[in-house]
């Protein structure tokens, strides 16, 4: 839960210092500009506090890692990746979604200082215990906090450790290591397809990971 509030920190503080500018520059996901990314970032929040309101009163299926499914890579055809452009560009201001973002935000924030790590909840058909949830949403926090930067030199990144925890927990959904000279962040990127491998980086990679590549996260 403390990687959670350690991410969520961060990004939020990203998204704080956009300005109108950096709302309209590309992001790191595919097709989506930054308000894009900052808009289901809003949604994401919304669906921890529906979480945290949704209890379980059966044993937990998953946890912080097994939370996440791998996935085929997106293809633009998913509703709701199209409705998340149309829902930024609404608001129309750039200091409209950041009000909202920032308003959701800390809700969602203040309800995972206040939830019991040990209480049972449900979401997409599996049940945490509230605490492995929150910490499976260390991964979704950084890899967006990379994408919100994506295109924006010199803005702040993740904090060192919610990176490591997010590349620890990437191995154990891999079942394999990345080589040891890979920055944490490099290792997340190319991990996710987020960048492809130097061919540097294809040679050092074990053969059966880099078969698995990407994992795509869902």
């Amino acid at each position: 839960m403390d990687l959670f509030s350690r991410s969520w920190t961060a990004l939020r503080a990203a998204v704080g210092d956009l300005s109108g500018q950096d709302m309209e520059r590309p992001s790191g996901c595919t097709g989506w500009l930054v308000r894009d990314l900052v808009c289901h970032l809003i949604i994401d929040a919304q669906d921890v506090l529906i979480t945290l309101v949704t209890p379980a009163d059966t044993e937990p299926t998953a946890d912080s890692v097994t939370y996440w499914d791998l996935v085929e890579p997106p293809t633009g055809d998913d509703p709701l990746d199209a409705l998340i452009p149309r829902l930024a560009a609404a608001y129309g201001e750039p200091r409209l979604l950041k009000f909202h973002f920032d308003d959701v935000g800390s809700a969602a924030g203040r309800a995972a200082e206040l939830a019991d790590p040990s209480a049972r909840v449900s979401t997409q058909d599996k049940v945490l215990t509230a605490g492995d949830y929150l910490s499976a949403y260390n991964m979704e926090w950084t890899l967006h906090h990379l994408d919100l930067i994506a295109h924006l030199p010199g803005a702040a990144g993740p904090p060192a450790e919610t990176l490591a925890a997010a590349r620890a927990s990437l191995e154990k959904i891999a079942g394999a290591r990345f080589p040891a000279p890979f920055s944490d962040t490099d290792a997340l990127l190319i991990g996710t397809g987020r960048r492809a491998a130097t061919d540097a980086e294809k040679a050092a990679l074990d053969g059966d990971l880099a078969a698995k590549l990407p994992l795509v996260l869902g």
